[in-house]
């Protein structure tokens, strides 16, 4: 997009304000383009935008980290293998946890766990209109300080922009604007390929009158999985109307899923892992005759639903203020086989017997327990933005309030060992955790040089930031009370400065961060374990040219934590990440990228992360065993200055793209260097480096204008048939002689897997 360009009425969050040609606020005139502010920040190069057809164009049901693939520093994995079910990503090495997540600004991390779970709205990427991926700490927005990076999704509608079949590009008068005219639209898709993974999505676009839009989609996505009984039974739906009006915009939207996921989060050894790659141990256990059996039942099920309201009001011809309120309710279960515990685990009186050595032992027995989460999720956003030709200035306020119920039931024992009648669905823990999040933010950009070709931008930001966190209840990990009551009180400044000037620009900023410890931090914490809150000063310096054919770039960034909560390499029962604070780490690298198009029908584009991931003097305390397996003390072992888990050294992409009369076809190669699976840096425990390549074809069928538009779609995934894994774990431990153990474990993805379907669009 240009910008020799003028500033209109911000496109609203929502619905396209762009819907009536009278809802733009046009100042100056030599104008070629529109350029649409949605929100003040730092013009840079360390971010990716992108719209939702190009977003959806490779969109066979995979969940939406393995859609954003492409993007620099980004390493996505799965749990089934396909990026069907349970999905995760991790930027700059930063877990999903640690990255801000957002849907028309209004947060999407759940407030405790601080995780997205795109398992639960399966397809959302079919109703997202634009999304940028900023890494680093990027510009204020609403929920937890970004760590490792910010995703922002804009749910309007699909294809909102010129090449698009819901709006027809016209010329307004004598050159002033471009206006987009809709039409309603229908849409329909269906896909299908290996291990039983099919698609099937239906969504309308639909104009009522001259200042009404309403949109609706509903998506539906089941596989077995990869893995073994890794099967994912998906659907999700998004629905949206609006007014549009001369100077204000109302629009009221609903989007939610529900799913049901045989687990499959437990890991693999090495040895199997190349012996059966597809081997899952969930729901294991002996039968009576001494037979493997697995539990039918070992499966998750989770609902969500959202409601947003949004309101746009023009007050002055620059002065607008924008008002959202939201809702979020969640609520499910997990069912899981828990075999040869003891009953005091699950918080029943123990029954003893005597051992072969005359010793008092507990008895231990097999049980299906259900881990219930129900939560509630809302508050509001109130901004206001005054848009000139000098500066932008934006104020805002939200206050969010969360409220989660926690509870477990007992539902089987295998055997008739304990001595008294279970009572029905037994629950044998209960806690509740509240969290209030407010911040108030100011920013703006001040262009200190404005001319056509030449612009010099200094961009400011200061955001305060309170929480209040309580947990009250007993504990599902050691069945003790949890009474958290902690108020953290954040201040995040970051400041900017731009230079652009004939396709050459250069920038270069600062920001601080502040995020408070999660929920397992806390109820999962070692004894010798003290959660602190985490702070972040981000450094980044960039450069990059455009030119007519080429475009290349260079992001250097020096990222300097204290108490930062990095991965441990161990996972709780749920297959949640854990995480610790280490006193002092970093993380510095290159971002490269660069792409070049020489002819209309072939387009190169790489980049390419090369990082350094560094914890100096970092300790943990090891459990020490004697020769016969019997724990005997924790013990604090240094391992000095280590490369921090899951961080690799080179993260490369590649992609070719060949575009000929209706046929494209994108081939897409990632490479990711070896990474620890934990940091003490054992070269026993380490996931090797692994290289993927995708095949993406389509081809839009050339029939006459009064039929519909008809594409056909192929995917080959992972061609070359690599043998990989891409997440993992490790547990260790040393004996009394000083020698240590080592257990890892891995998470093995999917072989060449190949996926076809088509789209139709009237």
């Amino acid at each position: 997009m240009s910008h020799k360009q003028l500033l209109i009425l911000p496109l609203f969050v929502s619905m396209p304000v762009l819907a009536q040609e009278d809802t733009l606020t046009i100042i100056g005139r030599d104008i070629q383009e529109v350029e649409i502010i949605h929100r003040v920040e730092q013009p840079t190069d360390n971010h990716k935008e992108m719209s939702g057809v190009e977003l959806n164009k490779d969109n066979t049901g995979q969940n939406l980290p393995y859609l954003l693939s492409m993007t620099p520093s980004l390493v996505a994995t799965s749990d089934d293998g396909l990026g069907v079910g349970y999905t995760y990503f991790r930027i700059r090495g930063t877990d999903h946890t640690r990255i801000n997540m957002t849907v028309n600004d209004v947060p999407l991390n759940d407030s405790e766990s601080q995780t997205v779970f795109w398992v639960n709205m399966t397809d959302m990427a079919g109703s997202v209109s634009r999304l940028n991926v900023q890494r680093g700490v990027g510009t204020s927005t609403n929920g937890g300080s970004a760590f490792g990076a910010s995703v922002n999704m804009t749910t309007t509608p699909s294809r909102l922009d010129a090449q698009s079949n819901m709006f027809d590009s016209v010329n307004a008068g004598r050159g002033e604007a471009t206006i987009l005219i809709p039409h309603s639209h229908l849409e329909i898709g269906f896909n299908g390929g290996m291990y039983n993974t099919f698609r099937e999505y239906a969504k309308a676009d639909v104009v009522l009158g001259k200042k009404w839009l309403a949109q609706a989609r509903f998506s539906k996505v089941n596989s077995d999985g990869y893995l073994e009984r890794a099967k994912s039974d998906l659907y999700s739906y998004y629905g949206s109307i609006g007014y549009y009006g001369k100077k204000t915009n109302v629009s009221m939207l609903v989007f939610g899923g529900k799913e049901k996921t045989y687990m499959a989060w437990d890991g693999v050894s090495w040895k199997s892992l190349q012996e059966n790659p597809r081997y899952n141990p969930a729901g294991e256990y002996t039968g009576d005759n001494g037979e493997t059996l697995y539990y039918p039942n070992q499966n998750d099920y989770y609902q969500q639903q959202h409601a947003q309201i949004h309101l746009t009001q023009t007050l002055l011809q620059r002065l607008f203020l924008d008002v959202t309120l939201h809702y979020t309710h969640g609520d499910g279960y997990y069912e899981q086989y828990k075999a040869d515990k003891k009953y005091s685990s699950f918080g029943l009186t123990p029954t003893y017997y005597i051992n072969e050595e005359g010793k008092e032992k507990e008895n231990t027995t097999d049980f299906v327990r259900e881990k219930h989460l129900e939560n509630h999720f809302y508050g509001g956003v109130v901004s206001m933005r005054y848009i000139t030709e000098p500066a932008d200035l934006q104020v805002g306020v939200a206050a969010n309030n969360y409220n989660g119920h926690h509870w477990g039931n007992v539902t089987y024992l295998r055997d008739s060992l304990y001595p008294h009648p279970l009572p029905y669905d037994y629950e044998y823990y209960r806690s509740r955790g509240d969290k209030l999040d407010v911040n108030v933010y100011a920013k703006a950009n001040w262009r200190i040089i404005n001319r056509v070709q030449e612009k010099l931008t200094l961009y400011g930001d200061l955001q305060y930031r309170h929480v209040h966190y309580t947990i009250n209840g007993i504990n599902d990990e050691d069945l003790l009370p949890i009474p958290v009551d902690e108020t953290f009180h954040f201040f995040n400044p970051k400041a900017g400065l731009t230079y652009r000037n004939r396709g050459h620009q250069t920038y270069l900023n600062f920001a601080i961060a502040n995020r408070e410890p999660s929920r397992k931090n806390y109820t999962e914490a070692g004894p010798n374990d003290i959660q602190k809150p985490e702070r972040l000063y981000d450094y980044e310096v960039g450069y990059s040219y455009t030119g007519d054919i080429w475009h290349a770039g260079v992001n250097l960034y020096f990222m300097q934590y204290k108490n930062q909560l990095v991965l441990t390499g161990k996972y709780s029962d749920t297959g949640a990440y854990l995480t610790k604070n280490v006193d002092k780490s970093y993380r510095m690298g290159a971002e490269i990228t660069i792409g070049v198009r020489p002819v209309e029908w072939f387009m190169w584009e790489a980049n390419a992360t090369i990082s350094r991931n560094k914890i100096l003097g970092y300790t943990d305390w090891i459990e020490i065993y004697n020769d016969a397996w019997k724990y005997v003390r924790q013990e604090e072992t240094y391992f000095g200055d280590v490369t921090i888990a899951f961080s690799p050294t080179l993260i490369a992409n590649n992609q070719f793209s060949f575009m000929y009369k209706g046929f494209r076809a994108d081939l897409q190669t990632q490479v990711v260097t070896k990474q620890y699976l934990d940091n003490t840096m054992a070269e026993e425990a380490v996931l090797p480096t692994y290289t993927v390549t995708n095949l993406n074809m389509q081809y839009l069928l050339p029939l006459p204008k009064r039929f519909p538009d008809i594409t056909l779609r192929c995917q080959l995934n992972n061609m070359f048939n690599a043998k990989y894994a891409s997440n993992g774990g490790n547990w260790m431990c040393k004996f009394e002689d000083g020698t240590s153990y080592y257990s890892p474990w891995y998470y093995a993805q999917a072989g060449i897997n190949v996926h076809a379907g088509f789209v139709v669009r009237f």
